[in-house]
């Protein structure tokens, strides 16, 4: 299948182990998943920076906005309202990873308790 019609996995604010997978999987096949697991450094407003360093800022830049294109596509709006720090894609990733990871195995063992406590009464 070629890059461009490689479909970007869709979260609905369930099952976020199993969408991170996907994410995870569809951003390395691009060379992208560095920037969701090391993020990058912006230089502070005083630094001089040599041309090349310049340069590789640039590319950070523009990948880290790639990675947060694809992340933004996989959510609605309202998961989007939820992360409060949009910006770089790593903060974007880890809010997602606070407020999302392992929710639905705590309603998993919610519920399961709730029917195991009705079939005991």
């Amino acid at each position: 299948m070629s890059e461009e019609k490689m479909k970007v996995p869709l979260f609905d604010g369930h099952y976020y182990d199993h969408w991170s997978e996907l994410m995870e999987n569809l951003l390395r096949s691009k060379g992208l998943w560095s920037l969701v697991e090391n993020g990058f450094e912006e230089p502070t407003a005083e630094a001089l920076l040599t041309e090349a360093q310049r340069e590789q800022l640039e590319d950070a830049r523009a990948k880290d906005h790639k990675v947060k294109r694809y992340l933004f596509q996989a959510i609605d709006g309202v998961t989007f309202e939820q992360i409060l720090d949009r910006r770089t894609a790593k903060n974007v990733w880890e809010s997602m990873k606070s407020k999302f990871r392992g929710n639905d195995r705590e309603s998993i063992v919610k519920a399961s308790r709730s029917i195991l406590f009705e079939l005991w009464q």
